[in-house]
């Protein structure tokens, strides 16, 4: 399963950035004193006693705003909601209780998820008893925080954690093949699923914002076994008022976290776009496999050197990832359909690609004859060993004289060498770098 979420909620002004820049460990979302400047909910790893878990950020809840801004920011926060296991729900400990508090906190108790009450700005004793009127939103037991001076932050984390789901066995065979269809809002994803099995399996609607919450599709085609994880699900349509494309990319992540190919799907009529640029930065970072899927090929009008720009346009926007295969179909038209899950074999198995020690080595020396690395500061860098430490992605431990002379252009010169050496089309490369006392 993938890390649990926790979403931050609550009316514009009451410190929700701050909280989640705390909890992050950086400065990541804008902090300013007025309502609403958190328009984009923003998202980020967090740990807290070993629990890895995704904390997102909102913009504030106005349950009757009728502002078209702050309705786009209340339907982020509730998609944000849906997709959280545990919800902190922020409130101004200084201020006390508003009547949007008493709306948000009616919303909330209607998701059947867990809420804990915080009571933020509790940064001087003499606010400390405000509290205990919070106790009056039925929430349960708040509790005082600082999200400012990072006061009682322990006690909140301890309680988001407590709250998690347990840790789940694999719910899946290792030899499934897990796959994540991704992207923007009405670019075909549900389609193209369709047209891999063959049946209408999974409902279509040219509505972006109708695909809700994941479901697993399992097949099999010639003895091996898939499981196809779409962001699907039905919203009512009367439901959908707002343009929500760019809250897409909360609804990837745990896909993403949960498969062993993600597959990007791209609208070729639109081209490559900021959100699929943040959506491909994730599958990165996860170290997923990945096939770029450009859909809709068949409206796009072309001529013999189509494809080629077209492919090297995705990679001057996609430079980090341009070791990901290109497709170019038509879920309208069944046009090379037929060839996703032949990609999808083949980045499954160079993602879970091992090399064996000699041979690496061999490679690794070659490079640093052919290319020595730069002197710095009257020192060199000295690999002496290298081994492969895991797959998924393909991982290597690269022991050397002085860990800090490994600059970032010399482990990419490294890594494209072990790319012509061995593939490893469609996944990343992460490199381990030990000092030698580490051997």
């Amino acid at each position: 399963m993938g890390k649990p979420v926790v979403a931050i909620v609550g009316r514009p002004n009451v410190g929700k950035s701050t909280l989640f820049n705390r909890i992050a460990g950086k400065r990541i979302s804008i902090v300013e004193d007025i309502p609403g400047v958190t328009r984009d909910r923003i998202y980020a790893e967090a740990e807290w006693l070993g629990r890895p878990f995704i904390i997102i950020d909102t913009g504030g809840l106005e349950p009757y705003a009728e502002d078209i801004i702050m309705q786009q920011m209340r339907r982020q926060a509730e998609i944000a909601i849906d997709t959280a296991n545990v919800i902190i729900f922020l409130v101004d400990g200084q201020e006390g209780i508003t009547a949007t508090d008493e709306e948000v906190a009616n919303i909330l108790r209607k998701t059947n998820k867990k809420v804990i009450l915080a009571c933020n700005k509790i940064d001087s004793p003499k606010y400390r008893n405000n509290v205990y009127e919070f106790y009056n939103l039925g929430i349960g037991e708040p509790i005082g925080i600082s999200a400012d001076q990072a006061l009682g932050l322990g006690d909140l984390l301890d309680e988001v954690i407590k709250n998690f789901p347990e840790y789940d066995e694999e719910e899946y065979d290792q030899s499934v093949i897990k796959v994540a269809l991704v992207g923007r809002p009405n670019v075909g994803k549900s389609s193209i699923i369709n047209k891999i099995l063959g049946e209408e399996r999974v409902i279509v609607s040219n509505i972006p914002g109708t695909t809700r919450d994941a479901i697993d599709t399992p097949f099999e085609v010639r003895d091996r076994k898939y499981v196809l994880i779409d962001t699907a699900g039905m919203r009512k349509k009367g439901k959908i008022n707002e343009a929500i494309e760019r809250y897409s990319v909360i609804r990837a992540l745990t896909a993403i976290e949960r498969s062993d190919v993600s597959i990007l799907v791209i609208d070729g009529e639109t081209g490559l776009t900021e959100q699929d640029t943040k959506i491909a930065g994730y599958i990165h970072e996860q170290g997923r496999g990945v096939i770029i899927v450009v859909n809709k090929w068949d409206l796009v009008e072309k001529d013999d050197k189509t494809m080629n720009r077209y492919k090297e346009k995705i990679m001057e926007g996609l430079t980090f990832m341009d070791y990901a295969p290109v497709l170019f179909v038509s879920a309208l038209t069944g046009q090379r359909i037929h060839k996703i899950l032949e990609e999808v074999d083949f980045v499954s198995a160079q993602h879970a690609k091992r090399v064996e020690t000699g041979i690496l080595n061999d490679v690794i020396n070659e490079a640093v004859l052919m290319n020595q690395p730069s002197v710095s500061g009257g020192r060199r860098l000295n690999i002496l060993y290298a081994t492969q430490v895991s797959v998924k992605p393909p991982t290597f431990a690269l022991f050397v004289n002085e860990p800090e002379l490994m600059h970032f252009s010399y482990e990419r010169y490294l890594e494209n060498q072990l790319r012509k050496a061995f593939g490893f089309q469609g996944t990343p490369i992460r490199f381990l770098i030990r000092g030698k006392s580490k051997q």
